[in-house]
């Protein structure tokens, strides 16, 4: 019984973070039309994500995993310790993940190691995987707690930001004179390695209990870093847009809060 439910939240996490990685090849589709965005929609798009992704990592990450703690029988201050230091390892876990594997950004250029050897559309690859690991990880956390409702939040918020995300990376593709399908593919591509986050995070949690507060807050963690590391300098790059960004973040914050409220 209780290994038959085990499977069932495992494979419901592992299939929630598929649909929701899926989405970022949907987004893609509409390059068969549009070769180029404004920059104001680029940055709307950016806070977008950077919204959703904040506003999950409190309200789906971190506040469950603060209840968790202490339905546990943690105190309040044992909560905010385990809580704090899941989110500074999942932080550790992406810098060094994010130093030590070539990549490249559409703006900033080539990160870690050397990479000559590597040709570029895989260093793009590899960015963007960095950044979409931890969302299928959080929505397979989410589910693996138990709670069917804050898994179905987080992985519709993650779907909703993917949308545009997948159509940003695809055209920024573009402007570097990749093929339509090879944009398409790519960005599907990097939106299913958010299954392989989702089955880790949700059998790690289901399979072991007591590491759920540390999960959920590793996930948060892991999501903070990539707001502030990659989304929030890309936001920030045209200092006259930045209004977009922040209206974009505003609006994103606000849905997955109601995603969460709702649903949650």
């Amino acid at each position: 019984m209780l290994a038959g439910l085990a499977s069932s939240t495992i494979l419901l996490g592992f299939t929630a973070s598929l649909l929701a990685g899926l989405a970022s090849g949907l987004g893609a589709l509409p390059i068969f039309a549009v070769r180029r965005l404004s920059d104001q929609v680029q940055e709307v798009m950016l806070g977008f994500a950077a919204g959703v992704m904040l506003a999950a990592s409190f309200f789906s990450l971190i506040l469950p995993g603060l209840a968790a703690a202490q339905a546990r029988g943690s105190s309040e201050l044992g909560a905010v310790s385990i809580v704090g230091c899941g989110i500074l390892l999942g932080a550790a876990g992406l810098w060094l993940v994010h130093r030590y594997a070539p990549h490249e950004h559409f703006v900033s250029g080539r990160e870690g190691p050397s990479s000559e050897r590597i040709r570029r559309i895989w260093l793009f690859v590899v960015a963007i995987t960095l950044h979409n690991f931890p969302e299928g990880l959080a929505v397979g956390v989410g589910f693996g707690g138990g709670e069917v409702g804050n898994g179905v939040a987080l992985a519709i918020g993650i779907g909703l930001q993917n949308i545009p995300e997948g159509l940003a990376v695809a055209v920024a593709l573009l402007t570097l004179n990749y093929s339509r399908l090879q944009a398409l593919w790519v960005a599907t591509l990097t939106g299913l390695v958010e299954p392989v986050g989702g089955l880790v995070g949700a059998a790690a949690v289901t399979v072991a209990q007591p590491i759920l507060p540390w999960g959920l807050a590793f996930a948060a963690g892991a999501m903070i870093f990539v707001i502030s590391n990659e989304i929030i300098p890309e936001m920030h790059r045209r200092s006259g847009l930045k209004n977009f960004a922040t209206e974009g973040l505003m609006v994103g914050l606000v849905v997955m809060m109601f995603l969460d409220v709702l649903l949650g």
